[in-house]
């Protein structure tokens, strides 16, 4: 018998090996020292041989079992140089041992491997959260079974065990690094920055996608922006950038890591968002009443109305205003606080139109109070949170970062407190794809389901084709109020008082408003302000229009976000180029096609053995056609960067510039310095004998001083000598990726700022 090469021969002394049911080794590889080719290759049983005895003098605590058995089966290949082929010269294919059964051949290791294809189900799996025993049993379910799979559970575990290893192969600060520049070379809008420290240790980091970029350029006029904790092993603030699209629904404009919630880093992150944005300033952001955070957005942006989260705002209200000791209740129920002072907070926050009024309600909620500390400190930004100075504030309705502590629940249902950053981001995804899924399905929905118009009019029915369906229903909601209104012509042109009957209450009227309607223009002006705020016509002013004639709704009240034209018109990046969302589409369209024919057609033919052979020869005739179409289209890509390796000899540094990255250590104190009672601790519990008392040693009295010492420190208020990092933003101040370049090597900075390279390049 003659192969072409040893692997050849490898391969049919293992595939013998899995039918008849042993396990298989390569025992021997002879190579001529004069060309170093392979000579001959000795393949054996595993079994063959002797394990060879430890020579420690001591007995192991854990004696392995036996597997060798002295096994004579061996096949010997050896290289004819003159037919340039290998032939075999001694074959021996008796055991002296029990072979495997036909049922656990399957978990022979020779037999055991993972294919690249199970590899990528495996990872996928993996990285959606599923866990590697329920992932290995269905891949043995859609297979027919563990027999057919190639691989075991434990195989499984292994290659995610290496798989995590190979992630931070750089460390943590270089495979995040890796991870950006592969996700630009992917899609070149997308966008990270980094501000390092005078060490030119990672800070602050902060990334959008093309995706983002969309969103904020079509939905970023209402901002909220808020900070979480315990998302990641380093627990480095986690903020993200939040709005609301066409639908209403969540979506993400940008998202960063930052090592502190100071101001300069603030100010770094607010300036960073403008610029990977076009320094398109939103028209509402909203906060918590973080004081650092609000000092920065005072800076930075300077356009944008700065509204403060109004249940935050409750809830530091009810820890303020409320009773917390059961010795004050007297003097609570004397004064009458506790039944009445959350309300009339409540009713200053969202209840009066009025500034007179408000401050009003506001002192007469004062006198209620023993200590006005907080109330004095609330009054002073009450323009940010009190509905009478909000009346002209476009806000979409939002008056909280609800969105923010949303998308941070969400998220923490994907992650776990010890993940390293890798795989942090990795998790964002998942999350972030959730929330546009749901957006997916809203526009197929949209275009699906036809919208239910009660009124056939005019301006209903053309509502109803503009708008997504959400707004349409919150339109259709107006419009019903403005039949049931009541309106009187006041002095003047075109004024009008409009009141609306309530649709819950019978014979009762809301509060008047006054409309000043424009026939020539198509125009209206309602005191309500509520298309201002939210971008929908009131009733108030869709009555007058009818009042005026006007039966179809004017353009400018159509805003565009709230179209299912929304997303029309294409966006650029910074650097001028078309922002497209899925450059790959076209191609995952293809390989869905392309997948479903092949398992159709796998399964119809595994059933017929001539189906079979048709199929793999047919197979083999195109892999090779397509492999040279694929390596010649990748030679000219390549050609550019080949050229770039010849100019730039530092190009086979860049790994050793990744695992050089390196994170600014953030000291971390852990909340339970206690030791974790173990199961077997809490089962003796109790049944330990009390120690005899015992002289106390020198040893143990010079640490019992040592510890009273340091206790008696932290009484005292002096803190033990202890070096702990910190974090000078003096020194990071206009450092932004502006570092000094090393002479004898490539500076991190460069590494920086250099355009994205292929995975050739990095390895």
């Amino acid at each position: 018998m003659r192969f072409r090469d040893s692997d050849q021969a490898w391969e049919v002394w293992v595939n013998y090996g899995g039918n008849i049911g042993f396990d298989v080794r390569i025992r021997s590889t002879i190579k001529s020292k004069c060309d170093g080719k392979i000579t001959s290759r000795r393949f054996v049983c595993s079994n063959e041989g002797h394990r060879r005895k430890s020579q420690a003098d001591h007995e192991p605590k854990r004696i392995r079992a036996e597997t060798r058995t002295n096994c004579k089966a061996r096949m010997i290949v050896t290289f004819d140089r003159v037919a340039n082929n290998f032939e075999v010269t001694e074959v021996y294919l008796e055991h002296n041992h029990l072979l495997q059964l036909p049922q656990t051949r399957h978990l022979l290791a020779s037999q055991r491997k993972i294919s690249e294809l199970q590899a990528f189900e495996i990872e996928t799996a993996d990285d959606s959260g599923i866990m590697p025993k329920q992932s290995h049993e269905f891949a043995c379910r859609l297979v027919g079974g563990p027999l057919n799979l190639g691989y075991t559970c434990r195989d499984q575990k292994n290659h995610l065990r290496s798989k995590r290893q190979r992630e931070l192969a750089y460390g943590q600060a270089g495979s995040m690094l890796k991870f950006f520049r592969d996700k630009i070379t992917e899609n070149p809008s997308f966008q990270y920055h980094l501000q390092l420290d005078c060490e030119e240790h990672i800070a602050n980091i902060f990334w959008v996608d093309a995706k983002m970029l969309l969103d904020y350029a079509h939905f970023g006029d209402v901002v909220t922006f808020d900070t979480t904790f315990g998302t990641n092993k380093e627990y480095r603030p986690f903020g993200i950038f939040l709005g609301l699209n066409q639908f209403r629904e969540t979506t993400i404009f940008g998202a960063a890591l930052m090592f502190d919630e100071t101001r300069d880093s603030f100010i770094w992150l607010f300036e960073t968002f403008l610029a990977a944005h076009n320094g398109r300033q939103p028209r509402t952001i909203y906060t918590d009443q973080d004081v650092a955070m609000g000092q920065a957005i005072e800076k930075v942006f300077k356009e944008s109305y700065h509204g403060l989260c109004t249940f935050h705002i409750m809830q530091n209200a009810v820890k303020h205003l409320s009773p917390v000791k059961d010795d004050e209740k007297d003097e609570v129920e004397d004064e009458e606080k506790e039944p009445h002072i959350l309300t009339d907070f409540g009713a200053c926050m969202y209840g009066y139109e009025d500034k007179a009024a408000f401050k009003e309600a506001f002192d007469n909620m004062r006198l209620k109070v023993h200590k006005q500390t907080w109330l004095d400190s609330i009054y002073k930004v009450k323009e940010k949170w009190a509905e009478c100075y909000m009346r002209d504030v476009f806000s979409l309705g939002v008056r909280s970062t609800q969105l923010s502590e949303s998308f941070n629940n969400a998220l923490k249902n994907h992650l776990k407190s010890d993940f390293h950053i890798l795989r942090f981001l990795m998790h964002f995804e998942r999350t972030v794809e959730v929330k546009r899924t749901k957006e997916l399905e809203s526009e197929f929905n949209a275009r699906k389901k036809i919208p239910r118009v009660k009124m056939s009019t005019p301006m209903l029915v053309e509502a109803s084709k503009v708008y997504t369906p959400i707004i349409f229903e919150a339109f259709q909601g107006e419009y019903e109020r403005s039949m049931a209104a009541c309106c009187r012509v006041l002095d003047g042109n075109n004024r009008f008082a409009v009141a609306i009957a309530s649709l819950h209450v019978d014979l009762q009227f809301e509060e008047e408003r006054i409309v000043i309607g424009d026939p020539l223009t198509k125009t209206v002006s309602c005191s309500c302000g509520m298309f201002n705020r939210t971008g929908i016509l009131c009733g108030h002013g869709l009555k007058v229009l009818d009042l005026m004639n006007i039966k179809t709704l004017p353009t400018h009240y159509v805003l565009k976000r709230w179209t299912r034209e929304a997303r029309n018109g294409s966006i650029h990046d910074r650097q001028g180029r078309k922002v497209v969302e899925n450059p790959k589409l076209e191609a995952q369209l293809r390989y869905k096609d392309l997948s479903h024919k092949f398992h159709n057609m796998a399964h119809k033919a595994a059933n017929s053995p001539q189906c079979c052979v048709l199929l793999e020869s047919a197979l083999d005739h195109v892999a090779p056609r397509i492999e040279d179409l694929l390596s010649a289209s990748n030679s000219v890509m390549n050609e550019p960067y080949k050229d770039k390796e010849n100019v730039d000899p530092n190009v086979q540094q860049i790994d050793e510039l990744l695992s050089s990255a390196r994170l600014k250590k953030k000291e971390v104190q852990s909340t339970n310095i206690r030791r974790k009672r173990t199961w077997l601790d809490k089962l003796l519990k109790g049944k330990r004998k009390p120690s005899k008392a015992t002289a106390p040693t020198k040893k143990g009295v010079k640490q019992q001083k040592k510890k009273d010492g340091v206790q008696q420190k932290k009484r005292d208020g002096v803190q033990p000598q202890v070096q702990v990092e910190k974090y000078d933003n003096n020194n990071n101040k206009g450092l932004n990726l502006e570092l000094q370049e090393n002479n004898a090597l490539i500076s991190f900075t460069q590494l920086l700022n250099a355009p994205p390279c292929g995975d050739d390049d990095l390895f």
